[in-house]
Formats: C-alpha cells, sequence, structure tokens
C-alpha cells in the first residue's frame, strides 16, 4: 500500500500518440513528512503518518509542535494515517511524487463541493409536480409516509444539507508523474473543489498496473525564446561568412607568394 497528499489544481486534457484525448485532473503533490512510524509491536498494526502544509507554531499546541520536533519538522496543518505500507519507513522522511509510476491504479479520497441546502430535486434527483395553475404541488417532498405509523419513516428522502462529504473514487489511472515540477495526472475526475486536500493510495479491489500511455508534450516558446533564436542564426551565419572570408583571404596569399618564389628560384640556379 502506498500514498501521498496532494493538492487539486483542476482539470485539463491530453493526447496519446495513438491519437487518444485523456480527460484528467492535475494533483500537486508538495513533500510529504513521515511524522510517525506505527509498528505491530507498540501499536498493533502498521501505519505511517504523513504530514503537509507547514503550520505556524504561534498557531500550533505545545503537543503538535513536541511531535514534530521528533521527526525533525515543523508543524504541519493536515495529518493523514496509511495503513498496510509496504517496505520500511524511518521518522522525517520526506515522499515525493516518484512514489507512483504512470500506469498505476489508485483511489482518491477528498471532501465534495457544498452545496449548502438543498430541495428534493437537486439533492435526490427527484421530478417536480404539474406547472399548470390548478396543479398545489410543484417541487415539495411528497407525502410523508402511510397514515399507520404516524410519524416519518427513517430514511425519507427530505430537502438538507448537499455535498460536503467525503468522497472516494476508485480505480483511476495515474497518466503521467513529474517529479520536477511536483504533480501528478490522474484519468477522470475527483471530488473536491480546487485546491482542496485529496489522499491518494494504492487500489484496494484492483491493484494491477496497466499500460502507460505515450503522451505528446508541447513546448510553447516565448518572445525571449524567439529572440535567442534569431540571435543564435545570426551569430552562425556571421562566423560562417568569416570563416569562407579568410578561407579566400588565405588562398589568394598563397596565389601571390608562389610566383615570387619561383622567381627567387630561377635567380639562384643562374
Amino acid at each position: 500500500m502506498k500514498g501521498i497528499l496532494g493538492r487539486k489544481v483542476g482539470m485539463t486534457q491530453v493526447f496519446t500518440k495513438d491519437g487518444k484525448l485523456i480527460p484528467v485532473t492535475v494533483v500537486e503533490v508538495t513533500p510529504n513528512v513521515v511524522m510517525q512510524v506505527k509498528t505491530v509491536e507498540n501499536d498493533g498494526y502498521k501505519a505511517i503518518q504523513l504530514g503537509v502544509v507547514d503550520k505556524k507554531e504561534k498557531n500550533a499546541t505545545k503537543q503538535e509542535i513536541g511531535h514534530a520536533k521528533l521527526a525533525s519538522t515543523t508543524p504541519k496543518r493536515f495529518l493523514k494515517e496509511l495503513r498496510n505500507v509496504d517496505g520500511e519507513y524511518t521518522r522525517g522522511q520526506t515522499l515525493n511524487a516518484d512514489v507512483f509510476e504512470a500506469g498505476d491504479v489508485v483511489d482518491v479520497t477528498g471532501t465534495s463541493k457544498g452545496k449548502g441546502f438543498q430541495g428534493v430535486i437537486k439533492r435526490h434527483n427527484q421530478n417536480r409536480g404539474p406547472m399548470a395553475h390548478g396543479s398545489h404541488y410543484h417541487r415539495g417532498p411528497g407525502s410523508m409516509g402511510t397514515m399507520l405509523p404516524k410519524r416519518v419513516l427513517k430514511g425519507k428522502k427530505l430537502p438538507g444539507h448537499m455535498g460536503n462529504e467525503t468522497i472516494t473514487i476508485q480505480n483511476l489511472q495515474i497518466i503521467e508523474v513529474n517529479v520536477n515540477e511536483n504533480y501528478i495526472l490522474i484519468s477522470g475526475n475527483i471530488p473536491g473543489a480546487k485546491n482542496s486536500l485529496v489522499f491518494i493510495k494504492s487500489a484496494v479491489k484492483n491493484n494491477k498496473k496497466k499500460n502507460e500511455f505515450e503522451i505528446i508534450t508541447y513546448l510553447e516558446e516565448t518572445v525571449v525564446d524567439a529572440v535567442e533564436e534569431v540571435m543564435e542564426t545570426t551569430v552562425e551565419e556571421s562566423t560562417e561568412t568569416h570563416s569562407t572570408e579568410e578561407i579566400s583571404a588565405t588562398e589568394e596569399q598563397i596565389e601571390e607568394t608562389t610566383p615570387a618564389e619561383e622567381k627567387t628560384a630561377d635567380v639562384e640556379e643562374n
């Protein structure tokens, strides 16, 4: 089991060399610090605690500051425990985006967008009543139940708070891992708003690695790059012209010196 914390940046799309379009979600992965290592002997199970996003000491408690000093780091704003980890970890170790590879299948957990207080039509996808003038029922929740219990049964779909729930989407594929720029591209959409915290871990139901995609990359040229290219080409052309002029000058010198040398040789013979 592998896992890491990141922030959802947004969605985009990439193209493969086969001509396939893949919608992906960009997740920014800042370095995660192993705050604590739990073992079977001491805690009864094997797990690690990850921390991300620095927190000012004036806003942290003494317990948080002491817990962070054991890992030789600063207090962290977000902590997440990952159980049944593979391999050995040490306290204070830093994890980057290279924890995963392209083609890995993962589960992503995040907090969905909050919608506030909503009715049954938006919250539970119920249908509205007739909108004609004679109808007195339009967007209501419908009957509350039968007459016998004389109460509303549990599980009745009613208006209420919608969203802001912990949701996990399973079996998503990692398309690309970029360690230099600290981001991961995950196929499809993941829960949460932009800049929200997400937790990426190995898939529980399907952890078989899928085939990697060969993604087409594009290089955007700026004005500075264009100017540098023009300067390089002009320098190369000037060096070529100078070299050709020098070669022609040397050839002319050789042609001028050869007849003089022949004359001096004739005089010496006489």
